[in-house]
């Protein structure tokens, strides 16, 4: 009898643990998070030593069924995985995934050669494209993506601020007719008059950019340093289009599709620098390619002659927002923020006015050749 009931009980004690104990482990409904990190690696165990399984970039949205020590499960390619929970940022609420019916209405396109994905985001594959006057009916919208039915059928994604049914369409609230009048104004030689400048102040919102002495932010910099270079840009005739006017999150590929949306002549995109070695200091010029190069250089040397940091002259990079950008375009780093020196001259508005200035004066010799 008692070898009988020893394995009697552990049976019904084992379909017991099955049967009444949930599985912690595996929530059946998680929470949406979305990713704040460039590229965050996906790995096989919650630890930096656990295997890497594929990767997730910003702005994915994932669903996470538990934290543990600093990492969040998930699940990737159907099998249980793991990221660092420190780069997720809470979606709030449902309305943020909702997609709203918008079945009755159409929109048009603005800009040429706009990618049409499988959905909505720049991080989906792109299955088509269009241009600009091409007009579909809306089926439904998330976010900033319209679903849009096609010429075939079937249907497909765009981003709202490519059209003329978008949060972001006139590129901070700026109108296009407005950059249509320009485009017969006539371009002299020696003036601004004319041309379109997108002016592109790094970072913002989510994003403070990198931190300074004193736990200063990028962000908090470069906005009064982009109004002061819009400022001397609009003075000289200019017509200047900001990626961002507060401060806000902007994707770069949000900032790249607002330049190729107008008849832009020349893109800059304003940064500050950090460094661990303080005495590391001075101001410096990026560009991707031979179409960017000579703009580089006629900016980088007007700074030289026009601010008193140091200059670091013009590099090239492989930077997203001048790699896609179909304008000549430049990424600027005005100096360091964790240099003592350069800090004290970058925190005053002469120092931004006179970027303003040196950007006004590159691009006039850019323009006169």
């Amino acid at each position: 009898m008692k070898k009988i009931y020893f394995p009697v009980v552990g049976i019904c004690i084992l379909l017991f643990s099955i049967l009444f104990i949930p599985n912690t482990s595996h929530a059946e409904q998680g929470e949406i998070y979305e990713i704040g990190e460039i590229i965050l690696n996906v790995r096989s165990e919650p630890s930096s030593s656990g295997k890497v399984i594929g990767q997730l970039v910003e702005g994915n949205k994932v669903e996470i069924f538990q934290k543990k020590h600093g990492w969040a499960q998930t699940y990737y390619a159907g099998e249980e995985a793991w990221i660092a929970a420190h780069y997720l940022i809470p979606v709030s609420g449902k309305s943020q995934q909702a997609k709203t019916d918008r079945s009755n209405e159409q929109v048009t396109i603005t800009a040429s050669n706009v990618n049409i994905r499988s959905g909505p985001g720049e991080n989906h594959p792109v299955i088509a494209s269009t241009d600009s006057g091409n007009t579909y009916n809306i089926v439904k919208t998330s976010g900033d993506w319209h679903n849009i039915e096609l010429t075939n059928g079937n249907t497909g994604w765009v981003a709202s601020w490519l059209t003329n049914n978008g949060t972001n369409n006139n590129a901070a609230g700026q109108s296009k007719k407005q950059t249509n009048s320009v485009k017969n104004t006539k371009k002299a030689n020696g003036t601004l008059n004319g041309y379109t400048i997108v002016v592109d102040p790094g970072h913002g919102g989510k994003d403070p950019g990198a931190i300074g002495l004193g736990g200063i932010y990028e962000k908090d910099l470069i906005s009064p340093t982009a109004e002061a270079v819009a400022g001397q840009l609009r003075s000289a005739g200019a017509n200047v289009i900001m990626t961002r006017s507060g401060d806000y999150f902007v994707t770069l590929g949000k900032r790249v599709a607002i330049s190729n949306s107008y008849d832009t002549d020349a893109f800059v995109s304003l940064h500050y620098n950090t460094f661990p070695m303080l005495s590391i200091n001075g101001t410096s010029t990026y560009y991707y390619s031979d179409k960017d190069a000579g703009l580089a250089t006629k900016v980088q040397s007007a700074m030289a002659s026009t601010v008193p940091l140091a200059s670091r002259g013009s590099l090239q990079a492989n930077y997203k927002v001048l790699r896609e950008n179909r304008a000549p375009s430049i990424l600027m780093e005005l100096g360091f923020i964790t240099n003592p020196n350069d800090l004290a001259h970058i925190k005053t508005a002469d120092y931004q006015n006179n970027v303003g200035q040196a950007i006004t004066t590159g691009l006039q010799n850019y323009f006169s050749e």
